[in-house]
């Protein structure tokens, strides 16, 4: 058996993973990564990029669709819009595509050596991968768990033939007729509002008494009336029970009644969860946050030597909380001194219209016994809103009502997701309300609803 002798191995080339072995790389870290499949982990290859992807191309043809209609307030008008959803698909594919090339042509860049295989501990420095061409061992001063996460699956609606899961919602070449999405969160509503603008009849199905439940109730509302603009259904306190007798229908229960979802494919969002199983984990005696790896600030396991970042650690799942896991790792194996103090991560929605939060709701600065100011800016009074036609949605910002720090900022509306770097670096900074309403803002730009809602909370707002 060929052997490797590494100071790093990191098992996994997802987000966190590659990102930690390049950060390695440029610190001089002799850095072996190995992967089963090409870089980039679910975000690149079956979750982030595909699904932005087919939700801008949702987005295009159901706006072209809107210029076949006489009601049109643009003045613009177009016939017969159609769509060929597998050469979208073949676009698609092409994005990422391009990107593992990018990611690997990154790692080659920073030295790193990349085993394409199955990882398997066989203890705490070593690693035997299978490989095509054989098995490999690999002994590492320091390992990187980076193994993602998965979407769960339902008892009584396994995945195979109608019932579905993201990863193969986002390769279908046909949009189907009738689609049942079972899960209000966020994978299960941006896919299932970019199916409904492609002409799907979309039902969601949720168990809870509503949908999206980690952004609150306000930022929600705008995206449940666009969802009902678009013909779909909003089903919660419904209990998804399993196919009916034939096979073409999704069976749900509310308030002890059951109903029949006639769908043509059945997409199962109710979570994932993280991938533990195949990579030896019961070689090692790794202490355990519920279902998650436990890890201290540095991102170290129970045992020495081992680190574990992204989402195998636990909530939130978020591709860029594993990226700054991962570059934190790589510099702390160099020597540096480096712990985890994030003081907020952004959480967006790709919904239409778009949610993005950053840092304490009101509610959770409340509960947290904070006496706060808010200031809540409309899209309806910002003039770039208004001449893209969205004008649906606001800019929320939460500050103390001592000091003025702001905790947290929110927005929902056209595009905000790029808001979600100004709001990360306000809090991050330990921002005033002063600093954002002194900040002088470009017009016109939706990015003023941050000026605005800052002012509003200072009690000056100048457009409202």
């Amino acid at each position: 058996m060929k052997e490797i002798t590494t100071k790093l191995l990191v098992i996994g080339a997802g987000p966190g993973g590659y990102v930690c072995a390049i950060r390695a790389g440029q610190l001089g870290i002799d850095t072996v990564i190995v992967d089963m499949a090409k870089p980039g982990g679910t975000c690149l290859t079956i979750g982030c990029i595909p699904s932005k992807a087919l939700i801008h191309a949702a987005d295009e043809f159901f706006m072209a669709r809107g210029m076949a209609g006489s009601g049109n307030k643009l003045g613009i008008s177009v016939a017969s819009p159609a769509i060929d959803l597998g050469k979208t698909i073949d676009w698609k594919d092409g994005i990422v595509g391009r990107l593992t090339s990018g990611v690997t042509g990154l790692l080659q860049k920073a030295r790193v050596k990349i085993v394409h295989g199955r990882a398997r501990f066989r203890d705490g420095k070593t690693v035997e991968v299978t490989t095509e061409t054989g098995d490999q061992l690999i002994r590492a001063e320091n390992i990187v768990i980076a193994t993602g996460s998965e979407p769960v699956a339902l008892p009584h609606l396994p995945f195979g033939g109608n019932v579905i899961s993201s990863t193969e919602a986002l390769a279908l070449r046909k949009a189907p007729e009738r689609l049942a999405v079972v899960g209000g969160g966020y994978i299960g509503l941006e896919l299932g509002t970019a199916f409904a603008k492609l002409g799907s009849q979309v039902t969601v199905v949720e168990a809870t008494s509503r949908v999206l439940p980690q952004y609150d109730a306000e930022l929600v509302r705008p995206v449940l009336r666009r969802l009902m603009e678009l013909g779909a259904r909003v089903l919660t306190d419904t209990s998804a029970k399993g196919l009916d007798d034939d096979g073409l229908g999704l069976l749900v229960e509310a308030n002890g009644a059951t109903e029949t979802i006639r769908a043509d494919k059945i997409l199962v969002t109710v979570g994932r969860k993280p991938r533990m199983e195949g990579w030896g984990e019961e070689e090692l005696d790794l202490d355990r946050a519920g279902k998650f790896l436990r890890i201290d600030e540095r991102c170290r396991t129970s045992m020495r030597g081992i680190y574990a970042i992204g989402d195998v650690t636990g909530e939130p799942m978020l591709a860029h909380r594993a990226m700054a896991q991962g570059e934190m790792v790589a510099e702390i194996i160099a020597g540096q001194k480096r712990v985890w103090d994030k003081r907020a991560i952004p959480a967006v929605c790709f919904t239409d219209p778009e949610i993005v939060s950053v840092g304490l709701s009101p509610d959770e600065a409340k509960a947290q016994g904070i006496e706060i100011k808010t200031g809540l800016f409309p899209f309806a009074a910002n003039g770039r809103a208004m001449t893209t036609a969205s004008e649906d949605g606001f800019v929320r910002a939460v500050a103390r009502a001592d000091n003025h720090i702001v905790l947290g900022l929110q927005a929902v509306g056209q595009g905000v997701s790029e808001l979600s770097s100004a709001f990360s670096l306000a809090i991050e900074m330990g921002a005033r309300l002063e600093d954002i309403a002194g900040t002088i803002h470009a017009h016109p730009t939706r990015s003023e609803g941050l000026q605005e809602a800052a002012l509003k909370a200072l009690g000056h707002a100048l457009h409202i």
